[in-house]
This record gives structure tokens, C-alpha cells and sequence, in this order.
């Protein structure tokens, strides 16, 4: 058993430390460009492999949390690549089938996060790994219902694509970051290993969501002026 969990090991490790490298060059490259969709995808289908791989790994550990965070880590990466795919979306019929089946089983196993937090919490209230678990799958819980909105509400994928598309690209490698500091940075007490990228991460994200509806808002701007 140990052999074919060292199966899926390797891979986990390769594809992981590649996420981790490319998908900063895909944030600093020139936005939608040859180079942004090329370290784009690179980043994307690595992701996809660290999620097959740590589903994989959690059924030989019998380790349910690997199991969740592994699919809400790809769930942020795929809905950050599918919000390309979706930028016509204008009403239920416009959604694809995938879209679906991606935000139905994400926001299961995120509620289950929740769950499985609130429950290590009822036992013992200072314990690092119900916090944890209650994090990511709030924030797992909020993306969905965040790409819910854009199946539903007129226009809104239309103005907000490229705001959902950077949420959850940034947001997948900020879960990846989190696993690399929590398998590596033991000298970190348990709750900062896991949660320091998210208490980094999202303001960072937020501010560079603003400064790009600003810049969005000021193009308007001069569109109407002229």
C-alpha cells in the first residue's frame, strides 16, 4: 500500500512545486497575452494533478481533509479558468453542464469543511485544525456561491468575468502555498503554517482588485467623455 501511495506522491510533489513556481510569472506577465495564457495553463492542469493526486492519497490514508482541501484548492483554480469560458453567460440555459457539476460537488465538500470544523471545534475549542477547516471551507462556501451569482443575476458575469477569473486563480495559489507551508514550515505554530498566505493573500487580492476596477472605472470615464 505504501508503494502505490508513493504513486501518487511523487506527482503530488512535482506538480505542486511547478504550481508554485509559474503561477507568479502568470500574475506578473502581460494580462492576456501569449505568455499569461501559457503559464496560465501550465498553472491550471498542475493544479488538476495535485487534485487527482491528493484524492488519491487521502482514500489510501482514510484522510478525509486531504480529501477536501484537495478539492477546494482545484475548485478555486477551475472556477478562476472557467470564468474565460463564461463570459457570455447570460441566464441558466448559457451554463454549461461542467459548470454545474464543478459548484455542486465543491460546495458539498466545502460545506463539509465547515462541518468537520465546527465539529473538531465543539470538542475542543483551541484546536488549530478546526479553524483551519472552517476557513478554507467559508471561503470554499463563498466562491460558489459567488459563481451561483454569475448563473443568475443578468450582465453580472459580463462585468465581473476578469474579477472572478484573477479570485480564483489567486485564491488556488494561495491554497497551494498554504499546503507547501504546512507540510514544510514546522518551526510555524500549527494554525499560521496553514493560514498565514490566507491573512497575506486576500487583502493583496482584494487591493489588486480594486486598483483593476479603478482603472476599468476611469476607462468609462474618458469612453463617455469623448
Amino acid at each position: 500500500m505504501e508503494n502505490i501511495f508513493n504513486l501518487f506522491l511523487f506527482p503530488h510533489i512535482v506538480s505542486g512545486f511547478l504550481a508554485l513556481v509559474v503561477a507568479p510569472i502568470a500574475m506578473v506577465v502581460k494580462k492576456g497575452g501569449r505568455q499569461h495564457r501559457l503559464w496560465g495553463k501550465i498553472f491550471f492542469w498542475s493544479m488538476c494533478v495535485v487534485g487527482i493526486t491528493a484524492m488519491g492519497m487521502s482514500a489510501i490514508k482514510s484522510n478525509i481533509f486531504l480529501a477536501m482541501v484537495g478539492i477546494f484548492s482545484f475548485y478555486l483554480v477551475a472556477s478562476g479558468y472557467r470564468a474565460l469560458y463564461r463570459r457570455h453567460v447570460n441566464s441558466f440555459k448559457d451554463v454549461a453542464k461542467v459548470d454545474w457539476i464543478l459548484v455542486a460537488v465543491s460546495g458539498l465538500f466545502c460545506a463539509g469543511l465547515i462541518v468537520l470544523g465546527i465539529s473538531v471545534l465543539s470538542s475542543n475549542i483551541a484546536a488549530p485544525f478546526g479553524y483551519i477547516s472552517t476557513v478554507f471551507g467559508v471561503i470554499g462556501c463563498w466562491s460558489v456561491i459567488n459563481d451561483i451569482k454569475t448563473f443568475t443575476i443578468r450582465d453580472h458575469h459580463k462585468e465581473n468575468w476578469m474579477y472572478h477569473h484573477m479570485s480564483g486563480m489567486v485564491g488556488g495559489y494561495i491554497a497551494t502555498v498554504s499546503a507547501f507551508s504546512a507540510v514544510n514550515m514546522n518551526f510555524l505554530p500549527g494554525i499560521i503554517q496553514w493560514l498565514w498566505p490566507t491573512f497575506i493573500g486576500v487583502p493583496l487580492l482584494i487591493y489588486w482588485i480594486s486598483i483593476y476596477k479603478k482603472k476599468r472605472e476611469a476607462a468609462k470615464q474618458r469612453s463617455v467623455a469623448t
